[in-house]
């Protein structure tokens, strides 16, 4: 398991950065996460080629609305089209993150 990362920037209508304990910084775009939700809902929409974002009713500009810590394993982000129900566990953005094993 993961642990939680020591400190969270979020510029809202940009990115979300993370430092891990080990001192490494995560930084990832808003269309990458927002198009990589990790919920049940988008997860579908990927697998039957549908578009996650854009789509017809986005907002012309991507922008994170508030977010929230879950537990202490992840982190809860509601974006500005309205959605809200994607949890992005920290063991996941971590991959996101880690370069390729040789």
């Amino acid at each position: 398991m993961t642990l939680a990362p020591t400190a969270i920037e979020i510029e809202r209508e940009d990115s979300l950065t993370l430092t891990w304990p080990d001192e490494t910084t995560s930084r990832f775009e808003l269309v990458e996460l927002r198009v990589n939700c990790p919920c049940a809902e988008c997860r579908g929409l990927r697998e039957t080629q549908r578009a996650v974002w854009p789509t017809a009713s986005s907002p012309p500009r991507l922008a994170i609305v508030d977010a929230e810590l879950v537990g202490a394993w992840g982190i809860s982000l509601r974006w500005n089209d309205n959605h809200a129900t994607g949890i992005y566990p920290w063991d996941l953005l971590r991959e996101w993150r880690e370069p390729p094993e040789d």
